[in-house]
């Protein structure tokens, strides 16, 4: 899949799930119609991951949805995965193609527009943008955290690849992310949390398109 149609990012983190499996958030979100899947689970052993990413590979393959691992190459390459999201003190984006190759997807966490134009520079096929609205889910700093739609607006108007927004993004304020020129959005708790994950990924992925019919001057049904 090409980054430009991510336009539902589901990021998975277990411990927000209220008792659920990963597994089990995954196939609700793939029923809602999410794109993308993120292996994230920073907090827990490599074994664990490697091991769920085992059986969210099968899923995700077996539904057409591109896979992807957070930070660890590693574990993209042995399970699988159609690429990986590196942060800014993760492995650089050129290391990352370098181990992968040409094929794989990777994406890069960036919050400033200096950030975005190095990533796009050294290759990277998508941009994760935030926190947008400010997240809990990781320690940021000050200046990284509610960055707005404004500043989408002010990356995607300087790359020339994909953006996603991410942090603090719910299906109540992702209009304007993507009306900001967002590709589509990332979100962990708006899913995972949520008490019907398949409800909740269906209102978020009905909020995308109908942003992206207002960006174009047209409305989906159109």
């Amino acid at each position: 899949m090409d980054p430009s149609n991510y336009g539902t990012y589901l990021v998975t983190q277990q411990s927000i799930s209220a008792e659920r499996s990963t597994p089990e958030i995954v196939r609700a979100a793939i029923d809602g119609g999410v794109d993308v899947v993120q292996l994230r689970e920073k907090e827990t052993e490599a074994r664990f991951r490697y091991d769920l990413g085992r059986e969210l590979r099968e899923l995700t393959a077996e539904a057409g949805v591109e896979l992807i691992v957070n930070d660890r190459i590693d574990i993209a390459q042995a399970i699988g995965a159609d690429g990986v999201h590196v942060g800014q003190s993760d492995l650089p984006v050129s290391v990352a193609r370098d181990l992968l190759g040409p094929e794989a997807v990777v994406g890069c966490s960036t919050s400033t527009v200096e950030e975005a134009l190095e990533a796009d520079a050294d290759g990277a096929d998508y941009l994760g943008v935030g926190a947008v609205y400010g997240t809990s889910s990781k320690d940021v700093a000050a200046e990284e955290d509610g960055v707005g739609p404004e500043r989408i607006a002010a990356i995607t108007d300087a790359v020339s690849i994909p953006v996603v927004g991410i942090g603090g993004i719910t299906a109540d304020n992702a209009g304007p992310v993507v009306e900001a020129g967002a590709a589509g959005v990332a979100v962990i708790s708006e899913i995972t949390a949520a008490e019907d994950p398949q409800a909740a990924t269906a209102a978020l992925a009905e909020t995308v398109e109908t942003a992206k019919g207002v960006a174009n001057g047209t409305r989906p049904d159109e």
